[in-house]
């Protein structure tokens, strides 16, 4: 691979958080009791969508998908992320590197549009409550659920091909968490300007056209919520979304913020700390979020552990 791309460098050092050695043992009992508590509420949520007869329908099939997808990025992300901090930096190949970038881009652009599925299934559910039994059957919710993860793992691909043939000049010390596009670039010696624009201009398609969406099925949402008459059933159809726009303003507030930090110019230590919001807290969040808000979850969960 090394001498595909014309480089020398054939491993990278990740610091972490290179700058708190001295408070590494406690950030590493830390982040590993978090992620231990995300693989433990993201599985959760799977085995009991799979498992109970009452969490059997199409908003809970694709939350499914989402909780995996956050398993994914834990998994991904975490423990290179843990042997960086507690051995005060944390060796990785160049493969292992890309490898690492490719799925956390793909989780990544996977995770919204799997969020605008969700918006469009709970736009069916209230606004079209009759016919969203016939629409929304089995292969549709196949469907719905399979493409995301192919568009994120596929289109994911433009900007990772790229950096995977930049030269690095034998700079190879990654001031960063992971391996990502913009810590890739600053160590590259190749021109990335074309990368800039690539990343612009599918940031539109990728990002900015899920979140409108997102945002157009919800004003339809709340506007058919304004018609019904009764004040608990106002709250009664509002609670069934409510999950889902918590989970939406977490995902794109930390990743509009961490976007934004590269062109704003603020210091590096923010910009580890919104990734880390980003990577490590919002998977955590989103099985937290449905098992304190979400009824069928709460029921269930009592269910199976009565007080």
């Amino acid at each position: 691979m090394a001498t595909k791309n014309q480089t020398s460098v054939t491993e990278f050092i990740l610091l972490g958080f290179g700058n708190l050695h001295s408070f590494n043992i406690v950030l590493f009992i830390v982040f590993l009791i978090i992620f231990l508590f995300t693989i433990f509420g993201n599985l959760l949520i799977i085995i009991l969508v799979s498992t109970n007869v009452h969490l059997q329908s199409p908003m809970y099939y694709f939350l499914c998908h989402l909780s995996f997808s956050d398993l994914v990025i834990s998994m991904n992300i975490v423990p290179n992320m843990l042997g960086a901090i507690i051995l005060r930096g944390n060796k990785m190949t160049f493969i292992g590197c890309i490898t690492q970038l490719y799925f956390f881009s793909g989780t990544t652009i996977t995770e919204c549009f799997l969020l605008s599925v969700m918006s469009y299934d709970r736009y069916l559910a209230i606004c079209n409550p009759l016919r969203y039994s016939s629409i929304m059957d089995f292969n549709h919710q196949i469907y719905l659920s399979l493409w995301p993860w192919l568009l994120g793992f596929t289109l994911n691909l433009l900007g990772v091909l790229p950096i995977s043939n930049y030269n690095f000049c034998n700079k190879n010390t990654i001031d960063h968490l992971y391996c990502g596009i913009f810590p890739l670039q600053q160590l590259s010696c190749s021109d990335t300007s074309f990368l800039d624009l690539e990343v612009f201009l599918f940031s539109l398609p990728l990002f900015v056209l899920p979140c409108g969406f997102i945002i157009g099925s919800y004003v339809y949402i709340f506007l058919s919520i304004l018609k019904i008459p009764s004040t608990t059933g106002k709250q009664k159809t509002f609670s069934t979304c409510s999950s889902h726009l918590i989970v939406v303003g977490t995902f794109y507030g930390t990743l509009i913020v961490k976007h934004m930090i590269p062109s704003i110019g603020n210091s590096l230590l923010i910009n580890k700390i919104v990734s880390l919001l980003h990577t490590v807290f919002t998977p955590l969040f989103n099985p937290i979020v449905y098992c304190l808000r979400n009824q069928d979850i709460k029921l269930t969960l009592k269910n199976i552990f009565p007080q």
